[in-house]
């Protein structure tokens, strides 16, 4: 059995694979180990023929990124576990920096720091060195506790015990964030070494952008609450005190249309924001990305009371349905002139907007657990 496994997921890196794997080869041959490189590849060109006369083990054709590394992760044998890219970025001489804290049992992960290391004159785009990276890291130390500097760096080492305790799903290219979120969860102890990190011979084939909002929508799946419930939340009750306010004091028409306007609006986005972040939080449950199922969550998850959802949502846009017909009516009695009536008219628009919404968000929760043996 191999004491390590190298795991590195490629896609037309024929100029820089030989250098890769002879670089692992000199660290098993430092360390006196047993040793295996596994390539996971989507390549067109020569990179898994190369790989596989030196005698890496090649699985592919293999899409994503994230794909690449579950693949060659579940086939990894030895004790301890590196991975790095294809591309020479990251110089794999370096790994003796990671396995020793692992060796001698003082850390169960360890990542690289590019930020805290040595990065070469253009290797990494201005954007994300002092934008993209430092943002997106501080995010994830905030939400999930951590205290890294660097959390999209691509070279990591850990223990086999540690890799079965974290629970990788992510296709994409954010199983960068799922490690480290999954690391923190189940209490590995977590070190951080500075690394060299080099530029590329080929193109990169990074999207910013896409890439970076995928990060982002990763971390609203395992924290709804601060983006989605709390913002939600603020927006839904800002707009119910504008609306209800104006109303009250009378005369919203003829001196504040706007704010009333204003108030309606916010009710109707805070109301979508709130679904949104049901939906998500659904989701995570399904898929058993949350430690704990309570039973507090069962129950919001039940039938039952999806069922009390859609009876709530179904009175509400029935007292909306009303107040219109009522509007209806007098506009028509009225000779179809201009609408008298236009306070009426707003809070029949939002009670059967924000009605509707409580009906088709009950009705796409219950879809999604129909999708599941889970008896909630």
């Amino acid at each position: 059995m191999p004491s390590l496994s190298i795991v590195m997921p490629s896609m037309d890196e024929e100029e820089t694979i030989k250098i890769c794997i002879e670089k692992g080869h000199e660290i098993f041959k430092k360390y006196d180990i047993e040793g295996e490189v596994i390539l996971a590849d989507n390549s067109s060109d020569r990179t898994a023929e190369i790989a596989a006369s030196m005698g890496a083990k090649v699985i592919g054709p293999v899409k994503g990124y994230g794909n690449a590394y579950l693949k060659g992760l579940a086939q990894a044998k030895g004790d301890y576990i590196a991975i790095a890219d294809a591309d020479n970025t990251y110089d794999l001489l370096e790994l003796s920096e990671f396995l020793d804290p692992l060796m001698k049992g003082e850390a169960d992960f360890v990542i690289g720091s590019r930020l805290k290391g040595n990065i070469k004159k253009g290797s990494m785009p201005w954007l994300h060195q002092h934008i993209g990276n430092p943002l997106l890291t501080a995010m994830l130390n905030l939400l999930f506790n951590t205290n890294i500097s660097d959390a999209h760096c691509g070279m990591r080492a850990f223990t086999k015990e540690a890799l079965e305790k974290m629970n990788l799903k992510s296709r994409g290219m954010e199983l960068a964030s799922e490690m480290v979120i999954e690391a923190s969860k189940n209490g590995l102890r977590i070190m951080e070494v500075p690394i060299t990190y080099h530029p590329r011979r080929t193109p990169s084939k990074l999207r910013s952008f896409q890439d970076g909002w995928r990060h982002v929508r990763f971390m609203m799946l395992y924290r709804p609450i601060p983006f989605l419930y709390l913002p939600g939340a603020f927006v839904f009750i800002l707009g119910f005190l504008i609306t209800s306010t104006l109303l009250l004091t009378g005369n919203a028409v003829v001196n504040r249309l706007h704010s009333l306007i204003l108030g309606s609006m916010l009710l109707i986005i805070g109301g979508q924001i709130l679904a949104t972040g049901g939906y998500m939080k659904t989701y995570g449950m399904i898929h058993g990305i949350y430690q704990n199922n309570n039973s507090s969550s069962k129950k919001w998850l039940s039938y039952h009371s999806l069922e009390k959802e859609l009876l709530g949502g179904s009175l509400i846009l029935g007292s909306g349905f009303i107040l219109g017909l009522k509007v209806t009516y007098h506009w028509i009695i009225s000779g179809y002139g201009s609408l008298a009536e236009v306070e009426s008219a707003v809070v029949s628009m939002v009670l059967a907007a924000v009605g509707l919404q409580l009906i088709f968000s009950a009705i796409f929760i219950s879809v999604m657990l129909l999708e599941t043996d889970t008896d909630w």
